[in-house]
């Protein structure tokens, strides 16, 4: 009952706020702007972050407050509210950056504060487990720099595949739902309902972003930089029942599609000696687009892997010895082989059109 209570609410109100903000896009003229890496025309409305993410803080702030008061809620206490202010944070600074780009320097220190305040509250990697194989090593003082550098980096890796109508709100629902199916095995049904919510969010804002035929408006940088950083916080959801948070490895592979193509897009700009914040038009999407793809089959395409790379993970973590860490390594290796082929094969692409014709 809790699941489907949380769920519905954050979906039903996603879908009313989404509205509400293409409505004010669309009398205020708030629409995208173009740039070399942006591959849609016309006018298209760029703020429906402010609606599911609004949506999703609303309901994790009611689920935080009613519990204990004879309702429904979650147990992580009081020390959620400093992660409830991060989030906050975190979506009115992404929201400026819409309307008036803010330096990377400056998204990079807000970004920080918000993994302050997500430490502060208590949630962290703590150990780099995997019961499989009997593998349980206490990370001690160094969760604090771990957590840090994963929060921010993952905050900033949702916002490059943000490329395509779907695409990265679509992948972030399939992983907040892989992490609630986690949280739910392992018992952790506080973590597993605020999974679901954010997932049900996202499922609100889908209904005008998916391209069908095309999206209505979409997440910008205030949606895309709130699903990195609550991507990045869900796998860290320890509770004071004792119920622990999942460990690194498992949540790593579950967002290894926005991580890979943020590394290859790093290894990318470094090789070519250029700033590491720097556009282009060689993402994963661009080059799946590249070989023939519309809007539609890029997301059908990435969803059917985040399917597998999630159906993989939750095997291993119901698996025994080392048939675990087969799937585990099985997980890993789709995104590299996809990857990897993606980019050979671009590669080959490329040169055969270059050639003159005979």
């Amino acid at each position: 009952m809790e699941y489907a209570l949380a769920a519905l609410s954050s979906f039903i109100l996603s879908v009313i706020l989404v509205a509400i903000a293409l409505s004010f896009a669309r009398k205020y003229a708030w629409y995208d702007h173009h740039d070399e890496r942006k591959i849609h025309s016309g006018m298209v409305p760029r703020i429906g972050g402010i609606g599911f993410a609004s949506a999703f803080i609303l309901v994790a702030s009611a689920l935080t407050f009613l519990n204990g008061r004879g309702h429904a809620g979650i147990s992580f206490g009081l020390r959620f509210v400093p992660t409830l202010f991060a989030m906050v944070m975190i979506l009115a600074f992404g929201v400026v950056d819409d309307f008036r780009a803010l330096k990377p320097r400056t998204k990079i220190f807000i970004q920080s504060l918000a993994a302050i305040l997500v430490l502060i509250s208590g949630f962290s990697f703590n150990r780099l487990a995997f019961a499989a194989i009997g593998l349980d090593v206490e990370f001690g003082f160094w969760r604090f720099p771990l957590t840090f550098v994963w929060i921010v980096g993952v905050t900033n890796a949702l916002n490059l595949i943000d490329g395509v109508d779907g695409l990265a709100g679509g992948v972030s629902a399939l992983a907040a739902l892989t992490f609630g199916i986690i949280y739910s095995l392992l018992g952790n049904t506080s973590a597993a309902i605020l999974c679901l919510a954010l997932a049900a969010a996202v499922c609100g804002f889908l209904v005008f972003n998916l391209p069908l035929p095309k999206a209505h408006l979409f997440m910008g940088d205030g949606g895309s930089q709130f699903l990195g950083f609550m991507l990045a916080m869900l796998p860290l959801l320890n509770n004071d029942a004792g119920f622990a948070s999942i460990p690194i490895p498992f949540a790593a592979a579950i967002l290894s599609i926005p991580i890979f193509d943020t590394f290859a897009a790093i290894w990318r700009r470094v090789r070519e000696g250029r700033r590491i914040d720097s556009p282009d038009k060689a993402h994963m999407h661009h080059k799946l687009m590249f070989l023939g793809l519309k809007a539609r089959g890029v997301d059908i395409l990435v969803y059917s892997m985040q399917l597998v790379i999630g159906g993989l993970i939750i095997a291993s973590l119901n698996s025994t010895s080392w048939l675990g860490l087969f799937f585990l390594g099985s997980a890993y290796a789709v995104p590299v082989l996809f990857f990897g082929i993606l980019h050979f094969y671009n590669r080959w692409i490329i040169k055969e059109r270059a050639k003159p014709a005979s």
